[in-house]
């Protein structure tokens, strides 16, 4: 069975010393579910993967891509970068609001 989490999240620019990043922030529950997938998957396989991400399948609009998420603030908070990729496809600029699900696998 395939553990699914959806949200509305705020698309969020970050500049750092390589170039600009655009990225969303999962919190509270989805958060929640995702560092539990994380614990699961850490006990099942007696690893974790780097920096502690969890694979996942993104949907943002009608774009799907497989990436990861990473935990961020001892994971109460999970970041999901969206490339200029889905940017461009999805007509997407920093400030909207999007609809986000993740596949967790």
């Amino acid at each position: 069975m395939t553990e699914e989490v959806a949200a509305h999240v705020a698309l969020t620019r970050w500049q750092g010393e390589r170039g600009t990043y655009h990225l969303v922030t999962f919190a509270g529950e989805p958060a929640e579910t995702i560092a539990m997938h994380e614990r699961l998957q850490r006990l099942e396989f007696g690893s974790r993967r780097g920096f502690g991400s969890v694979k996942v399948i993104a949907q943002i609009g009608d774009t799907r891509w497989k990436t990861s998420v990473f935990p961020q603030r001892a994971r109460s908070e999970w970041i999901l970068l969206v490339s200029k990729k889905v940017m461009r496809e999805e007509d997407l600029a920093e400030g909207d609001d999007l609809s986000v699900t993740l596949e967790l696998l």
